[in-house]
């Protein structure tokens, strides 16, 4: 079956922390991301990647759905330098 054009298309990002070792469990939901487990310091650094990947969607005028894949690459690359 044929998709239809008036179908709308939806993104997200995954962070998925696998270091923590304190028997916390961490999560944080946005507006387009979740965020799931790590150490106290990788949940922090996943949550300023995804605030900053976004501050840098919202300059552009684009959301995440309407974003090319080397476009997000460029994105992340800006983001963790």
């Amino acid at each position: 079956m044929k998709a239809s054009n008036s179908t709308k298309r939806k993104a997200a990002l995954l962070g998925l922390g696998l270091d923590a070792e304190d028997g916390q469990t961490r999560i944080t939901r946005g507006k387009n991301f979740v965020l799931y487990g790590g150490s106290k310091e990788t949940h922090e650094v996943m949550q300023e990647t995804a605030i900053k990947v976004n501050e840098k969607l919202d300059r552009r005028g684009k959301r995440l759905e309407d974003v090319t894949v080397t476009e997000m690459r460029d994105i992340l690359r800006d983001v963790c330098e």
